[in-house]
């Protein structure tokens, strides 16, 4: 079994804000969002080699061709810098695929800043963001390994005071992957659903005063669309209600569910009465910066 000298994680996150305050000229739309990273994560091990990309993924199948996020990053960080050699990779894939919880984004910002440091390119933050932008609307807020504001199309990091220790328990719903979910979820957007960011103002000052549970405005422009548009999921949301959840919120485009605790007690028995269904779910916890 080869061995790789290199190894880091790629965290999960869960959007506890998330707006749409209009379309952009691009086509794009901006956004405003307040992104928490949590302990739920892939593992990246790496090697350099004489030549080429190597990619071996386990755990969640994805494909490990160039269309992987991982891959697509190496191409990208190649094709700024002069690098006459390659690379190895082994990717354990431990977060659920297209749930809303970022793990392809948090793949390839990881295969960035490791490969800046594995191949002592010395490459400024501004720059890793840069090239996180071209690679995917969420991958330049792991590049800050924190929480979080992000705004414009998601390029725009605002890093924010460190949660106090918070925990969450996910539910993944076993539902159908729908092909192209996000851009639909975005199709189904309409003036109607852009906002000014209201009540953004109250939510930053609640999370800098450490105050997150039942105090922190929470809120998903995509939660109304995805009850309607993901068959099943409000099902998911009624399980975790009737084991205790006090609310439940969607975390990007969903499907994953999710309730947040102040201490790891409750959250386990909710996590505990969830597993009893024979559902997929995580306890999971928030990460200092």
């Amino acid at each position: 079994m080869p061995t790789f000298p290199y190894k880091t994680r790629a965290p999960a996150k869960l959007n506890i804000l998330l707006k749409v305050t209009g379309r952009r000229p691009d086509g794009y739309h901006e956004l405003i969002s307040v992104m928490v990273p949590i302990d739920l994560s892939d593992r990246l091990e790496m090697d350099v080699v004489p030549k080429g990309i190597k990619l071996n993924c386990e755990g969640y199948q994805v494909p490990a061709d160039e269309s992987n996020l991982v891959h697509r990053a190496i191409k990208a960080f190649l094709s700024q810098v002069s690098f006459n050699k390659g690379i190895s990779i082994k990717l354990q894939k431990n977060i659920p695929v297209a749930a809303g919880l970022g793990g392809g984004s948090s793949d390839a910002a990881a295969t960035l800043l490791a490969l800046n440091k594995l191949w002592e390119l010395g490459l400024a933050l501004p720059e890793l963001v840069q090239l996180a932008s071209e690679l995917g609307s969420d991958v330049p807020f792991f590049i800050y390994k924190g929480i979080a504001l992000v705004e414009g199309r998601g390029e725009q990091i605002t890093p924010l005071p460190s949660l106090p220790l918070t925990f969450f328990v996910l539910l993944v719903p076993p539902l159908l992957k729908i092909p192209g979910k996000t851009r639909r979820m975005y199709d189904n957007l309409s003036t109607a659903h852009y906002t000014r960011g209201q009540f953004v103002r109250r939510t930053l000052s609640s999370l800098k005063q450490g105050r997150l549970i039942d105090h922190c405005p929470m809120f998903n422009v995509f939660e109304e669309i995805a009850f309607a548009v993901i068959p099943g999921l409000n099902k998911y949301r009624k399980a975790l209600e009737e084991a205790g959840a006090a609310k439940v919120y969607l975390t990007g485009s969903g499907p994953c569910l999710f309730a947040l605790f102040s201490t790891e007690e409750e959250a386990r028995k909710l996590f505990s009465r969830i597993k009893k269904q024979g559902l997929e779910c995580y306890l999971a916890s928030s990460l200092l910066r």
